[in-house]
């Protein structure tokens, strides 16, 4: 293992490994391919780390989960009240809810496969050690 250093957020957002940021932490590489969408391998292939330290690890992600969910529904909301000051769209939270809660269910579904897997991402990285190589910072 060498000593390059690599950056915790950028590898929970493409879902690399915690301890090595090299090798994805998924079976399946693909993200809108819905077969084994959130199974997380065993054991890293590059560093032999293992994901999954005891049953019910990623249990819970759900709480990471519900707080990206509410993070994307509050963004539509301020994302359509912006358009509206803007004078791009009509929108008022009161008078035209259904354009709230169809934007937001529609961008829940779209993002849905990408927040599972980035809730799964973060939770690992909040509780799997990265490598003492790796967290050395360089000067």
């Amino acid at each position: 293992m060498g000593k390059e250093n690599h950056n915790s957020l950028l590898s929970s957002l493409t879902f690399k490994c915690p301890h090595c940021g090299k090798a994805s932490i998924f079976e399946n590489p693909s993200l809108y391919t819905f077969e084994n969408m959130g199974k997380i391998k065993d054991r890293c292939e590059s560093c032999d780390t293992n994901l999954k330290p005891e049953t019910g690890f990623y249990f819970g992600a759900a709480y990471v989960s519900w707080a990206l969910t509410v993070a994307l529904w509050v963004s539509v909301l301020v994302a359509l009240k912006t358009f509206d000051a803007w004078g791009l769209i009509e929108f008022g939270f009161l008078t035209h809810p259904w354009t709230f809660l169809g934007t937001g269910f529609g961008m829940t579904i779209l993002l849905f496969p990408y927040m599972l897997r980035l809730s799964r991402s973060l939770w690992a990285h909040m509780f799997i050690k990265k490598s003492p190589a790796n967290s050395k910072v360089t000067t």
